[in-house]
């Protein structure tokens, strides 16, 4: 059976890569292509690998503060929440569920009002759910007794308001009267605790508070907002949730912390779709680069060609010939760039603090942004995916330059020779 490619086809078109003295120029080009290649490849691989990173990054503050998932009631208040524990925590996948009060309203001390989100919680319970993950600065979930007027609130918070430990803040929570109206509820609370979650929106406006004196503000007796549960999976809370739906019925709805913080995660996606495509042109213009350089090479060999056809060489042979010089650029590029995108995304948060240290600053200074160092997931599905692409279009580089060399008549080619 005939090879695809011929031993001799390869010879010379590996031959074609080593430069002459009158084609330096044509070798330089070839150098430029692969290492744009390269470099476009690495590129891509890092970046995509540090958007993992940050990714990863927010889903763990995110979670910080919350569960994988909750349970709640169409009617707005969740009043028999302990058989919805009970059937939750008979689902797979489920470990823990808590109950959670929610209110709205808004917090003074001297002047200053600022709105929150207050969330009475259960500390013993929720030490199962996210208690775990809760970043304290000063107290703890058992700061939070029934009755005792405790609170916890995010450092942004307490830092707006000019509050520390034991200091007293005023609550003023809207709540119905029954008949339509709105009553304002005011209650003084002391501080006990301070928490950073490393997302503005909770270190800015939260407020934990016991579910006893939560229910008792918002007057809905033993109703919980919500019940919040935990999975064995955060990957798999979609369909935890799902499940946890069918089992419950029509009555109760189900979700999960992919759906409430979608617009976090959308917005990750489409920065790292951005960045994929404004990176890959580097690949782009790598890859027309070859096509000029073989351009280039076809015109310089056309004696050559010329002689390879008269010697039995036909069209295909000559296609596969430069198609062979192409590839190993092509090819040679993006190992050289998968290779060090690899070694240079598994070292970001070692190689980050030396650059800033050889320069003297700080890319990500602590006191403006939550995420002090550069984290970064290296996805081998990233790696095999801008591989195959990268490979793919410079394949497809090569063609025009062999197809264009295949065309070349002999006679007209070695008229003048």
């Amino acid at each position: 059976m005939r090879p695809m490619i011929q031993a001799v086809e390869l010879f010379v078109g590996l031959r074609y890569l080593r430069a002459k003295r009158r084609t330096r120029f044509v070798s330089f080009i070839t150098l430029i292509s692969l290492l744009g290649i390269a470099l476009g490849v690495a590129a891509l691989i890092v970046i995509l690998s540090v958007m993992n990173g940050f990714e990863g990054e927010l889903r763990s503050r995110l979670l910080s503060m919350t569960a994988h998932g909750f349970v709640a009631s169409d009617e707005g208040v969740l009043r028999d929440w302990p058989s919805i524990r009970d059937a939750a925590l008979q689902v797979d996948g489920v470990l823990a569920a808590a109950p959670i009060v929610k209110l709205e309203g808004m917090i003074r001390t001297g002047t200053d009002l600022q709105p929150v989100q207050v969330d009475g919680i259960d500390p013993a319970a929720e030490a199962q759910v996210a208690g775990r993950t809760i970043n304290f600065l000063s107290g703890d979930l058992d700061v939070l007794q029934a009755g005792e007027k405790s609170a916890v609130v995010g450092r942004l918070l307490a830092w707006d308001l000019g509050v520390g430990i034991g200091d007293g803040v005023v609550l003023l929570i809207p709540r119905a009267t029954g008949d339509g109206q709105m009553e304002p509820i005011l209650e003084r609370f002391i501080v006990r605790g301070v928490f950073e979650a490393g997302v503005s929106e909770h270190d800015s406006s939260l407020v934990l508070m016991h579910i006893s004196d939560a229910a008792r503000l918002s007057g809905n007796g033993d109703g919980v907002t919500a019940l919040r549960f935990l999975t064995d999976e955060v990957m798999q809370a979609p369909q935890v949730a799902a499940e946890l739906q069918v089992t419950l019925g029509e009555r109760y709805r189900t979700s999960d912390w992919t759906v409430e913080n979608a617009s976090y995660f959308r917005a990750i996606r489409i920065e790292k779709m951005m960045m994929s495509l404004i990176l890959s042109l580097i690949i782009g213009v790598a890859a027309f680069n070859i096509v000029a350089s073989l351009v280039m090479v076809v015109t310089d060999k056309t004696t050559d060609i010329a002689i390879l056809r008269t010697l039995g060489m036909d069209p295909n042979g000559v296609v596969r010939v430069f198609f062979i010089q192409g590839a190993v650029i092509g090819w040679l590029g993006v190992i050289v760039g998968v290779l060090a995108g690899v070694v240079i995304a598994i070292n970001v948060p070692t190689l980050v603090p030396a650059i800033e240290r050889l320069f003297g600053f700080q890319i990500m200074p602590g006191d403006v942004y939550y995420v002090s160092q550069i984290p970064s997931i290296l996805e081998i599905a990233d790696v095999i995916t801008i591989g195959v692409a990268a490979f793919v279009l410079t394949s497809f580089a090569t063609l025009y330059p062999a197809r264009r060399a295949a065309h070349v008549e002999p006679a007209a080619a070695l008229r003048y020779e």
